[in-house]
């Protein structure tokens, strides 16, 4: 896993109780996940030339060479 992904996984789990593994919990976690990466992608956005925020967010988080 990239380690921008990384960072976001762990900054998601760490506001969640590991312990609990019930769906809502689950559930919970992967909202922040996904608010969190959409966050990371809405930043480098605002600072791409245009057209170019594809490239950027996907070199950002590991998957364009």
């Amino acid at each position: 896993m990239h380690e921008n992904l990384k960072a976001i996984w762990n900054k998601a789990s760490s506001s969640h109780v590991q312990a609990d593994t019930s769906w809502q919990t689950q559930q919970n976690f992967l909202n922040r996940f996904a608010e969190l990466i959409i966050d990371e992608c809405a930043k480098i956005s605002d600072k791409a030339e245009p057209y170019k925020a594809h490239d950027l967010i996907k070199t950002h988080f590991g998957f364009h060479k």
